[in-house]
């Protein structure tokens, strides 16, 4: 039998395109903390790049290292992806990390960078040995640490968003092209608190201003935010508690009070119980991340007379609203204000009314008495309930500095448009009763002496007798 032995030739044609690596990006993420508090950022290890390689290229008969570099493809800064913003490209700086786990070998005059930032020429990222003898690298991950300086990150404006920039390397690492993105959140958070403010009036005078008035500013409001934001606000309730200095409740319009700023950042506008965008323009986003202003409370003079006037506490809760300006995003801040009015009274009498003077030089005046009025003699002043007194130093007149016996009694004093008058004494007697809260009254006083009174003098020495006279108020 004849064995024939072959073999058969099976061949695969495999047809393949190129098989280029996808690009690796970069993405570093920077905390709001960081943008806000002005600190610097600084990553963990980030791998760039991986390498299944252990050697530096050599030049020329392996006598001139090749240097390992990054160049920036697209220019000499990060543009943001959605806007036209951009950052420049010192903001951030890197450095290499490790290579395959620990720094490559710097045997003969290999050396590491410092940190430095990407630019539109190749900047070299480590320093091989002037020879191969000096070492190489392990396999692995090229890895890279990132960050931005608290200088870079005080003087840019980092808008929320994505920012990015094309980098190039010229070894055979993988990947040979990538983006490093600057990833920002978008947030907008009060950095400064006031939960309260306390404001005292102790002077009449705060009354008697003319035009609006500051009634007091809330402190320095500081927001920092990524995205452009306005203020809003309104007031918890839709009046003011008030409660006075004796315990009686009421309330007061908040419609009086207006809210702007000691600037222009503000416009003012009365409050109400609805949130309203106060915001004179939108803020931007501006180096730093933070902007500042000083928030005011108002009141016309007349309406401070009108609301504001009694003693007591008047108290409101102001609820502030910074939003981005699609309303995405809102951070809130309450203060609680407290207007405290001090119980506060005053009595004048003008130089001209400072004395009163009867004559007795007819016999129709022993016979008849007198009485005369002098015109706005008192002007009081009260931002409480009130009774106003009068009584005298002494129980009697005086000549001379020297007590007589004519009794201060025979001179009676009352107000004109009241029907009462009461006897002058040592003892406070009461003249006006039921007095509400009063700014600047002019009273016109009323002195009688009766004709009983006036006849007791018949007789008495021909003299000048005097006496004092006091007027003094009680809160009711």
């Amino acid at each position: 039998m004849k064995v024939i032995r072959g073999f058969i030739i099976v061949i695969f044609t495999i047809c393949c395109g190129s098989t280029g690596t996808k690009a690796q990006d970069v993405y570093l993420s920077i905390p709001e903390d960081n943008i806000f508090n002005r600190s610097e950022f600084t990553s963990s290890p980030i791998t760039v790049m991986n390498t299944s390689r252990t050697n530096w290229d050599y030049a020329f008969l392996g006598l001139f290292p090749v240097s390992p570099t990054f160049t920036s493809t697209s220019g000499a800064n990060f543009i943001h992806t959605t806007t036209t913003v951009s950052l420049p490209a010192t903001v951030l700086l890197w450095q290499l990390e490790s290579m395959g786990g620990r720094l490559p070998s710097m045997g003969y005059q290999g050396y590491l960078p410092d940190f430095q930032s990407f630019k539109a020429s190749p900047i070299i990222w480590f320093g091989p040995p002037a020879s191969i003898l000096g070492g190489g690298f392990s396999r692995g991950n090229i890895n890279f640490t990132f960050k931005i300086p608290a200088e870079q990150i005080a003087s840019n404006a980092f808008q929320a968003g994505n920012y990015s920039m094309n980098i190039t390397q010229n070894y055979d690492f993988t990947p040979r092209n990538f983006r490093t993105v600057l990833v920002i959140p978008a947030s907008v958070r009060w950095l400064t608190a006031s939960p309260t403010k306390y404001i005292e009036i102790s002077s009449l005078n705060d009354y008697r201003i003319t035009g609006t008035r500051v009634l007091g500013n809330l402190g320095n409001a500081e927001i920092g935010h990524t995205v452009d934001f306005n203020l809003w606000a309104k007031v918890a309730a839709n009046s003011i508690q008030f409660v006075s200095s004796k315990g009686t409740q009421g309330t007061r319009n908040i419609a009086s009070v207006k809210l702007g700023s000691n600037g222009s950042a503000l416009t003012t506008k009365a409050l109400s119980s609805t949130f309203q965008n106060f915001s004179a323009a939108n803020f931007n986003v501006i180096p730093g991340n933070r902007n500042s202003f000083i928030p005011e409370l108002y009141v016309s003079a007349e309406d401070l007379k009108t609301h504001f006037f009694e003693a007591g506490t008047y108290t409101f809760e102001l609820n502030f609203s910074a939003r981005s300006t699609d309303n995405s995003i809102n951070s809130l801040q309450n203060t609680a204000v407290q207007l405290k009015v001090l119980p506060r009274s005053e009595i004048t009498i003008p130089s001209s009314g400072q004395n009163v003077n009867f004559n007795f030089n007819t016999a129709a005046h022993y016979a008849n008495g007198q009485s005369q009025t002098i015109q706005k003699q008192i002007k009081l002043s009260n931002n409480e309930n009130f009774e106003l007194y009068v009584k005298s130093d002494e129980n009697y007149f005086k000549k001379g500095g020297v007590q007589t016996a004519i009794n201060s009694n025979i001179l009676q004093i009352g107000l004109e448009g009241s029907s009462a008058n009461v006897p002058l004494s040592k003892t406070p007697q009461k003249i006006l009763t039921n007095g509400t809260p009063v700014l600047d009254r002019e009273l016109n006083v009323r002195y009688t002496i009766p004709p009983a009174g006036a006849q007791t003098l018949v007789g008495k020495e021909s003299s000048t007798y005097s006496v004092n006279v006091y007027y003094s108020f009680t809160a009711i």
